[in-house]
């Protein structure tokens, strides 16, 4: 189990090989649950969905994945806006597969890439550049906090030795949060 380099929240290590494996089935298994919270950009049109499409190396760039048409992995989203504000969402993601950068490959195929996420194009101001007041704040928002907006918020997985049901959830970091304060500040 691994999170994205500047992706904050839940992590689970083994201590013991035995314990690792067996964590490694349920993972394998798709037997766990993850959920994440991003800042996207944009509304999506539905306040759920679910994303299905194979997810392999970029064509176009070695470093990066996308969504293709021949080969790669299947790989399965489910979402959920949490809060639309004036030019992004809230949104929860939820792993039915989990594949690498799988979320933030499948929130850019369907039109709303990570708040901040450099390497698919979040980075930028993608909606609002006219209004000069939101600009300004999120110039300086990605300036002062490069990185992308996405949080492992949960994780449930069942114990390798008791085989009890454990289920974690985070608090998000203060940098999403300073974000979400500020984004409400532009939907009054």
């Amino acid at each position: 189990h691994r999170i994205d380099k500047d992706t904050t929240g839940l992590l689970v290590i083994a201590k013991q090989v035995e314990v690792h494996r067996k964590l490694s089935e349920q993972f394998t298994n798709k037997t766990t649950t993850r959920e994440y919270n991003a800042i996207v950009w944009g509304k999506p049109k539905q306040d759920t969905g679910r994303i299905i499409n194979n997810i392999g190396r970029s064509p176009n760039d070695r470093k990066s994945y996308a969504v293709v048409e021949q080969g790669g992995k299947i790989s399965i989203t489910d979402y959920k806006v949490l809060e639309r504000f004036l030019y992004t969402s809230l949104v929860q993601f939820k792993l039915q597969t989990g594949r690498t950068h799988q979320i933030r490959v499948h929130s850019s195929y369907i039109g709303h890439k990570l708040f901040g996420d450099v390497r698919y194009g979040g980075n930028k101001i993608l909606f609002g550049r006219e209004n000069p007041q939101w600009r300004n704040a999120v110039l300086k928002y990605l300036t002062n906090s490069p990185r992308q907006m996405l949080h492992a918020k949960t994780l449930g997985f069942v114990h390798p030795i008791t085989n009890d049901w454990l289920y974690f959830d985070s608090e998000l970091p203060e940098d999403i949060n300073k974000l979400i304060n500020l984004m409400r500040k532009f939907n009054n």
